[in-house]
């Protein structure tokens, strides 16, 4: 069950039908979609995104780490996915989740991020306010 207190981005993510396998459940391969919403949402339309303090200028995934605790089935109500932010490093972080069914833990997970310019088609270092950011979004005590 979630933890009161815990700075964390929320999304509500819609399961589709397509996301059913032949065992008449979400498929693993639909949660790294639903991760990907999640950061999408965090990174992109947050409300308190711009340009120097965002990640618009390019991120690329280095890995990806995922547990499944529990089936999910299609439901037409939505997952509520939790992010947040761990392991700031010079030139990466970690974005860490929690996919909750009925308000059940089903899946958890992370994402290795490595900040990109494409120009130069190679990682590059996060800025200092790119920083500030990100740590807003920490929750490290939950991240364990």
């Amino acid at each position: 069950m979630r933890q009161a207190g815990r700075v964390r981005h929320t999304v509500q993510v819609p399961m589709r039908w397509a996301d059913m396998d032949a065992y008449q459940h979400v498929n693993n391969v639909a949660f790294l979609g639903y991760f990907e919403m999640a950061r999408v949402s965090l990174f992109f339309e947050h409300p308190t995104h711009d340009e120097t303090t965002g990640m618009r200028r390019g991120l690329v995934v280095a890995a990806h780490d995922v547990q499944y605790k529990r089936s999910v089935v299609y439901d037409a109500q939505p997952l509520d996915v939790d992010i947040w932010v761990s392991g700031i490093r010079a030139a990466a972080f970690t974005c860490r989740y929690e996919v909750f069914d009925h308000g059940q833990l089903a899946v958890t997970g992370s994402t290795l991020l490595v900040p990109f310019d494409f120009a130069l088609n190679r990682p590059r270092r996060l800025t200092p306010e790119e920083k500030a950011w990100l740590q807003r979004w920490t929750d490290e005590s939950a991240a364990g």
